[in-house]
């Protein structure tokens, strides 16, 4: 058998990489970030505990990389062209990548909703989440602003306190949640071109 290359090996490091992080994910999500150890993450991800510390320096770096990783999702759908103007298409796009992303990722959001609602570690993420919060703010006051709204400052709380709501909901009962019927609500309200509020 021939020594492994140096692309095997990244392969093998960033496969047990991601392996690390969803089984902690799935545990953090299931059990809560204090309620689990960096041992039962190293125990359910099939690896050791000093092996598991070859990745990340501790489970507060992991649910820091989590959260991270999740966030840059949810921005990568918004203004995908990067422009800093928001077209109606890029806004039903945000909003059903959004729900795609919601129904996909309800393990991630369930640990979102529990460290936001937390506070110990959401620090660690909030100054991120804060950088981009203002600019994404003015792109989408803008847009209400372009589609006839009276108000778009509010429309933006607003609309932002709909998506909120909506993914918390989703997130402790799903089955209670029509989640299409609330895409096609919020594509007709937000993306028709022409509509007054």
């Amino acid at each position: 058998m021939s020594p492994r290359t140096e692309k095997q090996f990244k392969e093998i490091r960033e496969e047990k990489k991601e392996r690390i992080l969803q089984t902690s994910l799935e545990l953090f999500a299931d059990k809560g970030y204090d309620n689990t150890s960096i041992s039962q993450i190293a125990k359910n991800a099939g690896i050791s505990k000093g092996l598991l510390y070859n990745y990340f320096e501790s489970k507060e770096e992991v649910v820091i990389t989590i959260l991270n990783k999740g966030i840059d999702e949810i921005l990568s759908i918004f203004d995908p062209n990067h422009d800093g103007i928001l077209e109606p298409e890029e806004l039903e796009f945000l909003i059903k990548e959004q729900f795609r992303i919601l129904k996909k990722k309800r393990s991630f959001w369930r640990l979102y909703y529990q460290i936001a609602l937390q506070g110990s570690v959401f620090k660690y993420v909030s100054e991120k989440i804060d950088q981009l919060y203002k600019p994404l703010m003015i792109i989408l006051i803008d847009y209400f602003k372009k589609m006839g709204f009276k108000n778009p400052e509010m429309e933006v709380m607003i609309f932002m306190a709909i998506l909120d709501g909506i993914s918390l909901d989703y997130v402790m009962k799903p089955e209670l949640i029509p989640l299409v019927n609330i895409e096609k609500e919020l594509i007709e309200r937000y993306c028709k071109t022409g509509k007054n509020s």
